[in-house]
């Protein structure tokens, strides 16, 4: 009986002890899943940083390449305007000299005309 009641005994700790060793064995497969599924969760972050990442770069390329066609068109646009202020100022330049030209024919004339009554002048005064 009394090796009844300790065989007993040891089958309830063995019981105990068996149950324990489930637990802790759950318990170790519980922060196992948690481990992989943290695993997961920060492999799918690095995937998500690294697309986010790309669409930056592939936005940043696009944006450059905007930039540089509008600055090619500006320079366009610049060098037009250039070209036009280098007309105007040949064409006020030529009109300038045209002026001038002008200004000195009219003075010939008007030189000739007082050179023309002089001599008319000096004529009809001879002739008295």
């Amino acid at each position: 009986m009394k090796e009844e009641l300790e065989e007993e005994k040891l089958e309830e700790e063995l019981e105990e002890l068996e149950e324990v060793e489930l637990k802790e064995l759950e318990e170790e497969e519980v922060e196992l899943e948690e481990f992989d599924e943290l695993e997961e969760l920060e492999e799918k972050e690095k995937e998500n940083k690294e697309l986010e990442l790309e669409e930056e770069l592939e936005l940043e390329e696009k944006l450059e390449e905007e930039l540089e066609v509008e600055l090619e068109e500006f320079e366009e646009e610049l060098n037009e305007l250039k070209e036009l202020e280098e007309k105007l100022e040949e064409e006020k330049l030529e009109e300038v000299e045209l002026e001038e030209v002008e200004l000195k024919e009219k003075q010939e004339l008007e030189d000739f005309e007082k050179l023309k009554e002089f001599k008319e002048f000096e004529e009809l005064g001879e002739l008295e």
